[in-house]
């Protein structure tokens, strides 16, 4: 009996040792297998918005080169929140995608009290989708034709002057804020839902200052019904080239807007890579070139993950610095 027992012991141990040499050997093989079924690309806008376009776009290039559909999951709301948090929360597989923006992911993080969700933690960064600022816009009467006239205007303005946006915490919110602290401006913020609203309000005269997104706007400023002052971010746009950068003007601001992949966090590298290197690909294509210049954004960075990794946390405390500096609280 204690020689059966015995043996017995010495298959389940070399059982247990094959097991432990096995894993890594069975996890390469589940990775090299990837993809295996579709892919679910969760994104952070309803269908037909802006995020939404070019997620489908990057769906379709991607598809391709994999050999498997990506589903396009439209889960708006929460101002991202609601993607970002279902894509943080599922299985790190490499099957779950989020496409989501800047916004979504940096300015939550520290404007929102309860993020369900910790963005830089729980979800890594993939790639990069774009890359772009806002407008600084008034209505052509206002006797001011760059950022520093309107802030001398708005100086002796005082709290007399409003300025519009799409909503506590936006990008335009948070980027008039900053000049606002660069400056020592007073002057008071309108939220509004839309740039839509926003638009139809500063040809009607009820609002003469504004920040808009650069895509809606340009056709309204190159008829002269609106007149930019300055872009946020890096770099001036394609279609209007000769707006200059706030950083140009004498007021540093260079935070970019963006689109982004993210997987959840703990999804093998060797997928991030792989997605990384597929939708860098479809970034380089003509028809995502000629999508960017129709919606006045400049040409795309090709940035690795560790590189896109890098322009989040940066963003992460540029916005948030500004967002506490100003006192901002969500509505």
């Amino acid at each position: 009996m204690t020689s059966i027992l015995r043996n017995r012991r010495t298959v389940v141990l070399a059982l247990a040792a094959m097991s432990v040499v096995a894993a890594p050997g069975a996890a390469t093989a589940q990775t090299d297998a990837w993809p295996a079924r579709p892919l679910r690309l969760v994104t952070a806008s309803a269908a037909g918005g802006g995020a939404d376009i070019f997620a489908r776009l990057v769906a379709e290039g991607v598809s391709r080169a994999l050999k498997q559909p990506v589903i396009v999951d439209n889960k708006s709301g929460a101002n991202g929140m609601i993607a970002n948090d279902t894509v943080a929360k599922s299985r790190p597989d490499g099957y779950t995608v989020l496409f989501t923006y800047a916004s979504a992911m940096v300015i939550n993080a520290t404007l929102q009290p309860h993020v369900p969700y910790d963005a830089l933690k729980d979800l890594a960064p993939v790639a990069q989708i774009g890359s772009g600022g806002s407008y600084l816009v008034v209505s052509p009467d206002l006797p001011v034709r760059n950022l520093k006239e309107f802030v001398e205007y708005a100086r002796a303005k005082g709290e007399d002057l409003e300025y519009a946006s799409w909503g506590i915490g936006s990008g335009g919110h948070l980027t008039m804020e900053s000049l606002k602290q660069q400056s020592g401006l007073r002057i008071r913020h309108v939220p509004y839902r839309t740039v839509t609203q926003i638009l139809t309000d500063l040809q009607g005269g009820t609002i003469k200052v504004a920040f808009v997104d650069v895509t809606s706007s340009a056709p309204l400023i190159r008829s002269g019904k609106l007149r930019a002052l300055a872009v946020s971010g890096t770099r001036r746009t394609p279609a209007l080239p000769d707006i200059p950068t706030m950083t140009e003007q004498g007021y540093r601001f260079d935070a970019d807007s963006w689109y982004g992949v993210f997987v959840p966090t703990g999804t093998p590298p060797q997928i991030v890579q792989r997605l990384n290197a597929e939708i860098n690909k479809v970034l380089v294509s003509p028809e995502l070139a000629q999508r960017f210049a129709a919606a006045n954004m400049s040409a795309p960075p090709i940035k690795s993950p560790a590189q896109f990794a890098e322009t989040v946390r940066a963003d992460y405390r540029t916005w948030g610095e500004i967002i506490r500096t100003a006192g901002v609280k969500a509505e």
